[in-house]
Parts: structure tokens; C-alpha cells; sequence
């Protein structure tokens, strides 16, 4: 059984909404950080230098490679009447990420420009431990800058840390559930994102294990010429439990930039995921000027008997949304709900 419900403004005093959505947006600072990047545009080569510079297993190279040559054979898609200006994919960078000089071994050797960045985002990530029961993943452009909890999740089993470790670390895991949900070719922007997508966050919850702590993963575009193609893969295996949060900002520059993002959940038998974004991308200017293009694909598989999917998200920026979520109810007795609040201003889209 699928539960579907949309909270619309109608639901709740359109004053104290506005009061609280109609501000100025708070998240539009950029930080003066250097960068490496690749150069702009996708090709073939492009895909292979993201491989290599990952350090990833033969069968990811293959796995993009094909993604990139599926995505060059699709168009884009044409179901909805919104309308833009057409994205230049070759005037994007796909690969953009702070400058370091050596592998960071721990938050005190973190980048004090980027804890402060995250710090004014209000997510502390030195302070994580004291302050809250969430394990969070901070991704920053391209790569993942920090992951809170590692140690005390993995005393109960539970992995949680950036894909691009995992697909290292768990390669079994990653080939066997990665487009698992989402196939390279479900649609242009899966296509695009499986292609490219450079981090995102992982997780696995064993059998019979209730998450111990809250998960979450917060994403910051920061670069103006970049793109963000993040992939975020659960899983929840027999009789287990897992609840986690997405949050995103990004800054406030003139141009459109865009966001291909997947996410994939697989809930195995009598387990149950329970997944909330609050989405918060810049929208732009009340004259139409710069805001994120939100073009996002999620989907949950039902895959056990009595497993359960529980999806709740708050729109309230982007200068367009454009999103495909579902869930597959494959076992008996399974379950999917969702939830959805979307806030629209004059110059924000939604579809």
C-alpha cells in the first residue's frame, strides 16, 4: 500500500508561513576557498579521469562509461510545461573540490574556512559530538569534507560514510545495490548522475540492528561554475531500522547552476527506512536571476515482506523542482508513504 499525502499553504495560517519562508535568504554566502577541478564539459575522458582520481574499481569506470554512453543517446525531458533556458552540459564542472596536500586523517586537520562554512550553516561539526545524536556527512562541492560518529555506528554494524569510501571499502555491496532502484537508464538526469556523480553518502544497516543514532548528510554547492551530482545509497537489511535527514544550501550567484542528484533505498524483510529532505536551495531574485535547478530522481524499493518506506520532504527553495519519487512495493505487506510540503514563491517552480 502506497500512502501518499500533499500539505499545501491551505493547511496551515498563510501568515505564519510567510512570515517564516518570505525572508531573506541567510545561506547565500560564498566561501574563498581554493580549488581543484577538472576541466569543464563530460566526455569520455572526463568520466576516466573521475574514476582514476577516486581510485575506483574497474567495474565503476565500466558502470559510468556506460551511464555516459546511454545518457548521449537520450533528450531531455519534454512531460512538463515549465520552461528554461537550455543547460550548456559542457560549461559545467563536474569535478570541483578544496585544495589539500595530504589525506585528512581527522576533523582537526579539516580546513578551518570549511568548518567555519559549516558552522555558519549551523551544522558544528567539531562540536557535533556535544551538541547532538546525529551522525552527519558533509558534503561540500564534490567531495565529502567530514563524517561525524563513524566509530560508535560501526560498533553496532551500522556503516555510514561517503560512497566514494564505500565503493573502496565494500565493493560487494556497492556492485550488488548501486542502480539496483534506480537504473542508469531510468531517465535523463539518472543517466546524467550515474555518470558523474562524484560523492554522496552510504549506509547499511545489518540484520536485526535498530540504527543507534539519527543519520544525516548535509550537501553545500559552492564553486559558481560547478555542478552538484551527488548519489545517496540505503540500505536496511532483515528486521532493521534506519532514520535519516538530507538538508542543502547553496550561494547566491547570478547564474543557474544544477543538481542531478539519486537516491536509492532498499528495505529488505520487516525493515523499515524513514527518510526526510529539507530542501533549501537558493531560488534566486525576484527578477529570475540565478537559483539551482533542482532535477533530482527518488526511489525506494520495498523489497522484503512487511518492509516499510517512509518518505517526508519540505520544499522550500531551488529556482526549479523537478523531481521523480516513487516506491516500488515488491514483498507483501509492504508499505510506502510520503509526505510532502512544497512552499512556491513568484520566481521558485515546482513539477
Amino acid at each position: 500500500m502506497i500512502v501518499f499525502s500533499i500539505l499545501s499553504m491551505n493547511d496551515y495560517p498563510l501568515k505564519k508561513l510567510e512570515s517564516l519562508l518570505d525572508q531573506p535568504y541567510k545561506y547565500g554566502f560564498t566561501t574563498s576557498i581554493d580549488n581543484e577541478a577538472f576541466p569543464k564539459g563530460i566526455n569520455e575522458n572526463i568520466i576516466k579521469m573521475m574514476s582514476r582520481k577516486k581510485k575506483e574499481p574497474h567495474f565503476m569506470c565500466d558502470f559510468r562509461l556506460k551511464a555516459f554512453y546511454q545518457w548521449k543517446k537520450m533528450s531531455p525531458p519534454q512531460w512538463s510545461s515549465i520552461k528554461f533556458k537550455d543547460i550548456n552540459y559542457q560549461d559545467i564542472l563536474y569535478y570541483s573540490v578544496p585544495k589539500q596536500n595530504k589525506k585528512l586523517n581527522s576533523l582537526d586537520e579539516v580546513d578551518p574556512q570549511l568548518l567555519d562554512t559549516f558552522n555558519k550553516l549551523g551544522i558544528p561539526l567539531t562540536e557535533q559530538k556535544r551538541l547532538t545524536n546525529v551522525a552527519v556527512d558533509a558534503i561540500f562541492d564534490s567531495v565529502s569534507i567530514a563524517t561525524t560518529f563513524k566509530e560508535q555506528l560501526a560498533k553496532s554494524g551500522v556503516i555510514f560514510c561517503p560512497i566514494s569510501e564505500a565503493i573502496i571499502k565494500y565493493p560487494k555491496l556497492i556492485q550488488q545495490y548501486l542502480g539496483s532502484v534506480v537504473p542508469i537508464g531510468d531517465n535523463y538526469f539518472a543517466a546524467l548522475n550515474s555518470a558523474v556523480f562524484s560523492e554522496g553518502s552510504f549506509c547499511y544497516i545489518p540484520k536485526n540492528i535498530r540504527c543507534p543514532l539519527e543519520l544525516s548528510t548535509y550537501f553545500r554547492i559552492n564553486n559558481q561554475e560547478s555542478g552538484q551530482f551527488e548519489r545517496t545509497l540505503i540500505i536496511a537489511d532483515d528486521n532493521s531500522y534506519v532514520s535519516y535527514l538530507e538538508g542543502c544550501t547553496a550561494p547566491k550567484y547570478d547564474n543557474n547552476q544544477l543538481h542531478a542528484a539519486i537516491v536509492e533505498l532498499v528495505a529488505a524483510n520487516n525493515a523499515e527506512i524513514k527518510y526526510s529532505t529539507v530542501q533549501n536551495w537558493y531560488a534566486g531574485d525576484k527578477e529570475g536571476r540565478g537559483g539551482i535547478y533542482n532535477f533530482v530522481t527518488k526511489r525506494g524499493l520495498c523489497s522484503g515482506n512487511k518492509s516499510r518506506i517512509s518518505w517526508t520532504q519540505v520544499e522550500t527553495g531551488s529556482a526549479i523542482t523537478w523531481k521523480y519519487p516513487s516506491c516500488i512495493l515488491k514483498g507483501n505487506k509492504s508499505l510506502g508513504e510520503f509526505y510532502s510540503v512544497a512552499y512556491s514563491s513568484i520566481y521558485t517552480v515546482l513539477t
